[in-house]
């Protein structure tokens, strides 16, 4: 039970402290934030290869990583799509984007060749329709005010059949349950493809839906 509130106490730090902070401002989680969204409990906590590995990405993927914050993902991710793969690093904030680069000039990240970086609004991604096999989100979604509009521009940018990978956990302030997220998704068009993890820990794979 000890260990059970530990791992509970750092989830609301990592997370949970800094939803309440972007509540109280009424404006998007603050840079400094960054270094807790990236730390050593974080990861603890939530895997990045766990995450990256229920995400469906595989060697050779153009990989959209919306809202990634100081990067706490984008170096895996990378790795995980290979020399012939791609990641895009896209996020509202230049701040969290500037510990993304400094993270990327890390001796450990020098051999990483393949990250993209961009400033940019969900509701208007810098890529042709189509351009895209996977977008990956993790506790990003529910950051976003118009959550219907930024998933039709996300549909608009994957491939047919495209992926969308969406992550959530407590103690997240915005965490919605698992048939909040499928029912918002599946009202844009997208059908769930594999649900994974837990109650306090789940992915959800989407395909993006094709007419005809």
């Amino acid at each position: 039970m000890e260990t059970l509130w530990i791992v509970f106490g750092a989830l609301f730090v990592t997370i949970g402290l800094p939803r309440i902070i972007d509540k109280r401002n009424r404006s998007p989680v603050p840079p400094f934030v960054g270094r807790i969204l990236d730390s050593g409990i974080r990861r603890w906590v939530q895997p990045p290869d766990k995450i990256i590995e229920r995400s469906g990405t595989e060697k050779g993927m153009h990989v959209l990583d919306l809202g990634c914050g100081s990067g706490a993902f984008t170096p895996l991710l990378a790795r995980a799509v290979g020399e012939q793969g791609k990641v895009y690093a896209i996020d509202l904030q230049a701040g969290m984007l500037q510990q993304l680069e400094r993270k990327l000039t890390q001796a450990e990240n020098l051999d990483i060749k393949n990250v993209g970086i961009k400033q940019a609004s969900a509701y208007d991604l810098p890529f042709e329709d189509g351009a895209l096999d996977l977008v990956f989100m993790v506790a990003a979604l529910q950051e976003i005010s118009d959550r219907d509009r930024a998933l039709r521009e996300i549909s608009r940018v994957l491939k047919p059949d495209g992926i969308l990978a969406i992550t959530e956990f407590l103690p997240d302030t915005d965490y919605p349950r698992r048939s909040a997220t499928i029912k918002l998704c599946q009202n844009e068009g997208f059908a769930p493809n594999d649900n994974l993890g837990n109650f306090w820990n789940y992915t959800i794979r989407f395909k993006k839906q094709t007419s005809g």
